[in-house]
């Protein structure tokens, strides 16, 4: 591949390698953006490395357009960046790094380009490409990087008991570009991922769930997951899905494996949906089957109530893991609760009523409730596969025949609770929500129409039977 002519499709390499020439610093573009352009990959981020002041180099790019750019300095890491349209700018200092056993944080020191290289994670973000004028173009690839590339492996650049062990989100990292790039870990890496798993528990959560989000987000997340579970990462933060692991056998009744389920599901709403939390809800729908997991006799093994009880299980595995506790959790909870709900309805026997009650309660997410059920089909008998999702179209059909005719989805009954105290002259009390409730049920059933004035019917024949009159 010719360097050269890449560089200077883009402005901003020859005007940094001039402006280091100036100052007399030997400088490189470095890492992900040389990664991604050998794989021909899209890429706007740009990391700068030269030996010597970062900052001091980025202040001069910056200074040196007409127009204002703006510029973050963060002298506590030796690092500043620019803002340019949409590319992300780094520049840093060359550096060599040590690390003490209980702390991911490294002790720095300025170094050599080779030194700043061997700190790197992986062969393939350990490449540099030089921007002076003298060697412009030239790769420099100590650690045969682009070999790694055509093998489609990751590897440490150096020993990975030491890569590992100074920084473990580093296995978090190799297991994440895996997944996105679809390559191999190299074998004695890999292990050192075995061996060092533990030493995740240093980690953050917040640093953890950010790459595990990045895994969730690739197009297929089952091999991030399965190489997360394989090297014993998954079991240092994310116990009850490696809970899911596993066949229980009572003489020749089985059932299936949750975990493999899990990957399988999540795989097939990843081809309808790039929708985070919803790959979440996949993840979680099952979540509770090893707490509720039986065995009868008559009728093999049951998980009997485990979708609402992994719905309670949703909030405190988000709080753990540093997750969002906001609509985001309460959208994957609601999911998780009402995952079962269209595949009880799949008969051709299926009533308004119950159709109104999933609309209610579903609200506007019913359409995503609808992808993570067709999702959930993973039976090998293709005919069976099929014969579900047929159902489901026809589910999918009544539900807009329903909506169209009653518009019960998020609706809100339509006499409030001020109203009806306002009317008979009552205070907050048991009996307001109970009248709420009989005109809500009432629409549920079919029994009014959603409009005010046959709620107000019901309402005043409801509250005579309980005695109340109109003030």
């Amino acid at each position: 591949m010719n360097f050269k002519e890449a560089l200077d499709k883009i402005e901003i390499f020859e005007r940094v390698g001039r402006i280091a020439d100036d100052m007399g610093l030997e400088t490189y573009v470095v890492g992900g953006y040389v990664r991604d352009l050998i794989l021909k990959r899209p890429s706007k981020d740009i990391d700068f490395v030269c030996v010597g002041s970062g900052i001091l180099l980025a202040e001069a790019v910056a200074k040196s357009f007409d127009h204002h750019v703006p510029l973050n300095v963060f002298k506590n890491f030796g690092t500043a960046n620019i803002r340019l349209e949409d590319w992300e700018i780094e520049f840093v200092g060359a550096r060599k790094e040590s690390y003490q056993r209980e702390s991911r944080k490294p002790i720095v020191e300025d170094g050599t380009l080779k030194e700043d290289q061997e700190r790197r994670d992986f062969t393939i973000n350990a490449m540099a490409i030089s921007v002076n004028k003298n060697t412009y173009g030239e790769l420099i690839d100590p650690f045969d990087g682009v070999k790694d590339l055509k093998r489609k492996l990751i590897r440490t650049p150096t020993n990975p008991l030491i890569t590992f062990s100074d920084d473990p989100l580093r296995m978090m990292r190799a297991i994440r570009f895996a997944a996105q790039l679809q390559f191999d870990i190299e074998p004695d890496t890999f292990d050192g991922i075995m061996h060092e798993a533990p030493r995740l528990q240093i980690v953050s959560a917040e640093r953890i769930i950010d790459e595990l989000n990045k895994i969730i987000l690739t197009d297929k997340p089952s091999y991030g997951f399965k190489l997360l579970f394989v090297s014993n990462l998954l079991h240092q933060f994310f116990p009850e899905m490696v809970e899911l692991q596993g066949v229980d056998s009572v003489g020749d009744k089985s059932h299936k494996d949750n975990f493999y389920h899990t990957l399988q599901v999540l795989d097939n709403i990843c081809q309808h949906t790039d929708n985070l939390w919803l790959r979440w809800a996949a993840i979680m729908h099952d979540i509770a089957k090893p707490a509720t997991k039986r065995f009868n006799e008559k009728v093999g093994w049951t998980f009997h109530g485990h979708e609402d009880k992994g719905a309670r299980m949703v909030p405190g595995i988000f709080r753990r893991l540093k997750l969002p506790m906001d609509e985001r959790m309460k959208y994957v909870q609601k999911l998780v609760r009402l995952h079962l709900r269209p595949i009880a309805l799949v008969s051709d026997k299926v009533t308004d009523s119950a159709i109104r009650r999933l609309l209610f309660d579903a609200g506007d997410d019913v359409n995503d409730l609808m992808t993570l059920c067709r999702a959930d089909i993973t039976s090998k008998n293709n005919n069976k596969v099929k014969r579900f999702l047929s159902n489901f179209d026809k589910v999918e059909q009544k539900i807009v025949e329903v909506e169209e005719k009653d518009q019960v989805r998020n609706f809100q009954p339509p006499v409030s609770g001020e109203e009806i105290m306002s009317i008979f002259e009552l205070n907050p009390s048991k009996i307001v929500g109970e009248l709420k409730e009989e005109i809500k049920e009432a629409i549920l059933e079919g029994q009014i129409q959603n409009n005010k004035s046959e709620a107000l019917d019901l309402l005043y024949k409801l509250a005579a039977r309980k005695g109340l009159k109109k003030k």
